[in-house]
């Protein structure tokens, strides 16, 4: 049998007969989804092949989120040794796709709720760290896909030397933030809207979290790759989140403006990677789509390394490649 054969034969010992699926999603890994159909009720179906994802470390953070009570998919059945999982379907509706400018306040109230609700109460004894070296080696992807391939664009050895040592020393000023528990990934299209329910959002693609800098994923969320909200909403819903996390004794600054810079600074370390992996997942593998969201990561950058007189030595390398 190949590989969907196996897959029909697993899916069919839950489900029986007169079982329907169709493609559902992918995302930048090797993993693809599948939604089934069963009697007037709908399920995801996890494809990952086990020799490049593990389902293993999927149902350990899952397990992990639903006993804190975050609002992760229900697992119904697994094999890891087959690499599938068939879970709760939350239906196909985004954040991408439902929020505009009436709706926006709310639906990321509600966003912010839940990661706060991550941050306070999901275990972080059992998890890894997204330490300094990991992130000073995000930074890099930085250099070899996005400025090195994607650009074309050549770099003197002193040159390289300046943005490693630069890179070491972002990588260790974010490893001094406060640790919680980051998602790694929670934008608006890992976050479903769920109308008539009090559990909004439904929270997707959260297997690679670790315990990292508490900003990271609030910055995920306000400095998305897929959508722009100005400046002055970005700092409202910072705001939010900031006086909320004080409220649930979450190790906040105490001084708001203190905050908001850890968070720009975050900001430059995840857009520096997302550069890397979008131009990445171009040209390795073939994944074009991304490019289109480069631009509005290029933004975010940009405006935030022309605003710290620290981060002005990267300013002089991203003025050769970035449109103003």
């Amino acid at each position: 049998m190949n590989r969907e054969e196996e897959i029909r034969v697993w899916v069919n010992s839950y489900l029986r007969e007169d079982f329907q699926w169709e493609p559902a999603s992918a995302d930048a890994s090797f993993r693809s989804y599948f939604r089934v159909f069963k009697d007037n009720q709908a399920y995801i179906l996890m494809d990952a092949p086990p020799k490049k994802e593990s389902t293993q470390l999927f149902l350990d953070i899952a397990n992990l989120f639903i006993n804190a009570q975050v609002n992760v998919p229900e697992i119904y059945k697994f094999d890891t040794k087959l690499g599938v999982i068939l879970m709760q379907d939350f239906g196909s509706t985004t954040y991408l796709d439902a929020i505009n400018k009436e709706n926006a306040r709310n639906l990321y109230g509600d966003a912010v709720r839940a990661l706060i609700s991550i941050q306070k109460n999901v275990g972080t004894k059992k998890m890894q760290h997204y330490d300094e070296n990991k992130l000073y080696e995000e930074m890099n992807l930085f250099i070899e896909w996005y400025f090195l391939r994607y650009k074309n664009i050549s770099l003197s050895k002193t040159d390289r030397a300046t943005l490693d040592n630069f890179f070491k020393w972002i990588a260790k000023k974010l490893s001094l933030q406060p640790q919680v528990v980051v998602h790694r990934d929670y934008h608006s299209r890992n976050l479903m809207f769920l109308p008539n329910t009090k559990k909004n959002p439904g929270i997707l693609d959260f297997q690679d979290a670790l315990v990292g800098p508490i900003t990271y994923d609030l910055v995920s969320l306000l400095k998305d790759a897929y959508i722009e909200w100005d400046e002055e909403f970005i700092i409202d819903q910072s705001v939010r989140y900031w006086q909320e996390s004080k409220r649930e004794n979450l190790p906040v600054h105490n001084d708001f403006s203190d905050f908001y810079e850890d968070f720009e600074w975050m900001g430059v370390q995840r857009h520096l990677k997302i550069l890397g992996i979008f131009s990445r997942l171009s040209i390795r593998d073939k994944k074009n789509q991304y490019l289109e969201d480069i631009p509005l990561v290029e933004k975010y950058l940009w405006n935030t390394v022309c605003r710290y007189k620290e981060l002005f030595p990267l300013r002089n390398f991203l003025d050769k490649v970035i449109v103003k």
